[in-house]
């Protein structure tokens, strides 16, 4: 499906998943690390896993807002996305990601908190990149 791009970021990866990663115009600079549960030394750093979970959780929650007004609710401004995203080996070879996204919407009465959740899930973004490719798990909290 084509995609009328009005905004795109770049990023420059080097070394790998121990090297590091920052954004073109200089505004992100990160210090790559191999988890030791990836067989890595852990330590100071993030993984490219961590910056999928932050940015998934960000564009969810600006989903919500997005959508909020069309269904008559309001996001509070005290809502969260925690993204918990998985890697691992798949069973037909490689490495598969997963994804679960834990929304907390105080105040809103669960039948909204779930209308608010399946709507934001079609127009996010990182949904639409990821659907019937990945596993995402959908949880309100």
């Amino acid at each position: 499906m084509p995609v009328d791009a009005k905004y795109h970021a770049t990023a420059i990866a080097t070394g790998g998943r121990d090297g590091r990663s920052r954004t073109k115009d200089g505004s992100l600079d990160v210090k790559l690390t191999i988890p030791k549960e990836l067989g890595g030394p852990g330590g100071e750093g993030n993984n490219p896993e961590q910056l999928f979970a932050a940015g998934y959780s960000a564009c969810f929650l600006g989903a919500m807002k997005a959508v909020a007004p069309k269904l008559k609710l309001t996001v509070p401004s005290d809502a969260t996305v925690e993204a918990t995203i998985g890697i691992g080996p798949r069973s037909e070879g490689g490495f598969g990601i997963t994804a679960d996204l834990a929304i907390h919407l105080p105040g809103v009465p669960k039948e909204d908190a779930q209308k608010l959740v399946e709507a934001a899930h079609q127009v996010c973004p990182y949904s639409n990149a990821t659907r019937n490719n990945v596993n995402v798990g959908l949880k309100i909290v």
